[in-house]
């Protein structure tokens, strides 16, 4: 977070993801508020430096996590929003009322995806991407049922498409701004998960930030202790995956899944190293040191990085060059 905060300049459009941290185990609740909190620490970073919030909040967005629990996942959209209108205005004085607006992408779930019964994806997919609709997302991506197995096929791909286009083009949700707005249920379940959010901030906050925090293993224990939960309580029982722990049957009909020619992996070897024999190596060595020296700088490293790109640097020697002088990341969460 440090870094992308530090080193992406002020017309960059950022994205703040809590998708990972969902796929990772995190409860709904704990995905709303780490990400909100990576959102605090992107902004503290940009305003120490001396940029106006309403300079460069607009160009902030999100990236969520859809599940199955469907009126949960309504609700933490529909928190999302509220929460960081406040946090903008309150926590960071936005004037703008563009500033408070929660830009908002989702995905759906792919550590809900199985194995077993792999059409049933399509139904969870279906369901979760409706979710993220009647939610509010700006954009969505919706998974294909046999990502699971493998590269999904083009058919897949369709089907997965067409999801999108049904629930835009034929249920009318989208005729409705917050269609669930009045909703005892909902609007209860978003208070709370606001309420939970906001302490899971606060801690963070007592701790020095979302980096201190990440320093610590603090997000990285809570993540790992709900996925732990999550999955003594499938294999009690107590949590139900359709086809896995409940409904399965002893004989699976396998479906058709992409296969990759492995052609392609060589030719894009051979393109790799064509590209490495015809490029002005001493011109790549001469950016790839600029890049050097920025990190141990502390300067804005996207310059030298598109410059090094440019010369035909590979993505990989660039990473060799983090990797020497930041060093490899060990989460302390693990320890």
């Amino acid at each position: 977070i440090e870094f992308c905060a530090r080193n992406v300049p002020r017309w960059h459009a950022v994205s703040i993801s809590g998708y990972h941290i969902r796929e990772a185990g995190s409860t709904a609740v704990q995905e709303l508020a780490f990400t909100l909190a990576d959102g605090i620490c992107y902004v503290d970073e940009a305003v120490k430096r001396g940029i106006a919030v309403d300079d460069f909040a607009q160009r902030l967005s999100f990236f969520w996590n859809l599940h199955n629990d469907f009126l949960e996942e309504v609700a933490k959209l529909r928190a999302a929003r509220r929460m960081w209108a406040r946090i903008m205005k309150d926590r960071f004085g936005a004037n703008n009322p563009k500033s408070m607006m929660l830009r908002t992408h989702a995905q759906t779930a792919g550590a809900s995806l199985t194995a077993q019964q792999p059409i049933n994806n399509v139904v969870r997919v279906a369901i979760q991407a409706l979710a993220g609709v009647l939610g509010g997302v700006q954009s969505l991506h919706t998974n294909s049922m046999d990502e699971t197995l493998a590269l999904p096929t083009e058919q897949a791909v369709m089907v997965a498409l067409r999801t999108q286009q049904v629930i835009a083009e034929e249920t009318g949700v989208t005729n409705t701004i917050d269609p669930f707005g009045g909703s005892y249920a909902v609007e209860a379940l978003t208070d709370r998960m606001e309420r939970e959010a906001n302490d899971y901030i606060r801690r963070i906050d007592e701790m020095g930030g979302m980096v201190k925090a990440i320093e610590t293993g603090y997000p990285q224990r809570e993540i790992a202790e709900a996925a732990f939960h999550f999955q003594r309580q499938l294999e009690q029982g107590i949590k139900t995956v359709v086809g896995v722990n409940k409904y399965s049957i002893p004989e699976e009909i396998p479906i058709a899944t992409l296969k990759i020619d492995p052609a392609i992996e060589e030719r894009q070897i051979q393109r790799v190293r064509k590209v490495k024999r015809e490029r002005n190596s001493a011109a790549v060595k001469d950016a790839l040191a600029r890049v050097s020296e920025a990190c141990r700088s502390g300067e804005n490293l996207m310059g030298p990085i598109c410059e090094a790109v440019r010369r035909d640097a590979t993505v990989g020697e660039v990473s060799d060059i983090f990797r020497a002088e930041f060093g490899i990341y060990t989460d302390p969460g693990w320890i």
